[in-house]
């Protein structure tokens, strides 16, 4: 179980791999930290999972501010990787602030989506003493401009600006980068070329990590569950469970 970001390089070298999950509250970081995971996501999946929206576009850094502060309260030992939302990194300048903004709130690092189009947003952030973590392939927050979400890495092209990104983000000095919804084998390649620990979901076995949404992990949120994760509970089947257990004593 790792403690600090410092510890990124060995795993890389040596293993093992990384296991991370999504947390937004409290009792669940508090949890996930006891389990032993080795780093915590404060997504902006959480416009989704917790709060109903259809996307994660929706999501604004009060929101973020408010459940990467009680995250952080729950955990004493994993580092803490906080999502900045669709649109608070629109210049270098309001990247800085908004980063320091969930750094304050206890997070080791900030996230962020984008490569090269995205550098001098990160190269702010990493100048102004942050840690950072990128992001590339499927970015959530453009699922409006791409038309829905799409794996990536399928054509030349496609893995011309993966690697291109990988390595900029990399050479620029971030800790980790997500490698979403990429080609198995071509996310396995991105892993070789960077110092920086590759954390994949929906890209294959062959980065130096993964990460999931804990309710998709937990069977809390039936009803939608991306087909590359495996539900290792029924979390929603046992609230339906005791709730009508409960109603049927009270109501009896």
């Amino acid at each position: 179980m790792m403690t600090s970001l410092s510890e990124l390089p060995q795993r890389k070298a040596s293993g093992p791999k990384l296991a991370v999950l999504t947390a937004y509250d409290y009792p669940t970081a508090r949890m996930l930290d006891d389990a032993g995971v080795d780093l915590l996501l404060v997504g902006d999946s959480l416009g989704m999972v917790v709060l109903g929206l259809p996307d994660t576009t929706g999501v604004t850094m009060d929101m973020m501010v408010h459940h990467t502060s009680a995250v952080c309260r729950g955990v004493t030992r994993a580092p803490v990787i906080a999502d900045l939302p669709f649109a608070s990194y629109l210049t270098p300048e309001m990247a800085v602030a908004n980063a320091q903004r969930l750094m304050d709130c206890g997070a080791a690092c900030v996230k962020l989506e984008g490569g090269v189009s995205m550098l001098p947003q990160i190269r702010a952030i990493i100048d102004a003493g942050i840690p950072f973590v990128g992001h590339i392939g499927m970015l959530p927050q453009s699922v409006r401009e791409e038309g829905g979400y799409k794996k990536k890495g399928k054509t030349a092209e496609s893995i011309d600006h993966l690697i291109a990104d990988a390595q900029a983000i990399d050479q620029a000095g971030a800790v980790a980068m997500v490698l979403e919804s990429i080609v198995p084998a071509v996310a396995t390649q991105i892993t070789s070329l960077v110092k920086a620990s590759t954390i994949g979901i929906g890209a294959g076995t062959g980065t130096d990590g993964q990460v999931l949404v804990t309710p998709d992990l937990l069977g809390s949120f039936p009803w939608f569950r991306p087909p590359f994760a495996k539900a290792r509970a029924d979390v929603a089947g046992e609230t339906l469970r005791a709730v009508r257990e409960y109603m049927a004593e009270v109501q009896s």
